[in-house]
């Protein structure tokens, strides 16, 4: 009963047809398994959404439509996920991503200049030349993409393994407390 009532103001497929914009997918949006919520479902589409909400920085809802589609889980759960990153989750986000990029593609001599403790003191030296001339902050900028991605990578797909996981295990917990609940009232 709760739950009805929780839920009664989530769009519906037919509702979402109404909107110019989402007209190329229609076909899709009557599929019964994007607006399920059984374990699976909610559990994939929170996957789906933490794996595209931290992996792109835009067309995020988008992405995570399309793989909610794709991969048979609940579309609105996706949609809602990517909101993990916002303008203030990202920033934290970013630099833990980079500093998890370089560690895994340094080189010896990085990974003991890491350890020397003067990694920061090179970092804002490079950054003060870098920012003398364009080119030189271009290419200092672009030697960010490599480590930032990795590190993008390796974080979206482990939240997204650790959410499922916790929704699946969440789930059978809330079933299990609920049998016991009923259990105990019969006499």
């Amino acid at each position: 009963m709760r739950r009805h009532r929780f839920f009664k103001r989530m769009p519906t497929g037919e509702s979402l047809r109404q909107y110019r914009f989402l007209k190329p997918f229609a076909p899709y949006l009557d599929r019964h398994f994007l607006w399920q919520f059984n374990r699976k479902s909610v559990a994939g589409g929170l996957a789906v959404g933490l794996l595209f909400g931290i992996l792109s920085p835009f067309a995020q809802i988008l992405l995570a439509a399309i793989g909610a589609i794709a991969l048979r889980v609940n579309l609105p759960v996706a949609a809602f996920a990517t909101l993990a990153t916002n303008p203030l989750t990202v920033p934290p986000l970013y630099y833990a991503a980079y500093r998890l990029g370089s560690f895994l593609t340094a080189s010896d001599e990085d990974v003991r200049h890491l350890a020397g403790g003067g990694y920061a003191q090179n970092y804002y030296d490079q950054l003060g030349q870098a920012l003398r001339s364009f080119p030189l902050f271009i290419e200092w900028a672009l030697s960010f993409g490599l480590p930032l991605m990795l590190g993008l990578a390796i974080i979206a797909t482990v939240s997204a393994i650790l959410g499922y996981v916790a929704v699946s295990l969440l789930w059978q917990l809330s079933v299990r407390l609920r049998w016991h609940k009923r259990r105990r009232r019969q006499p």
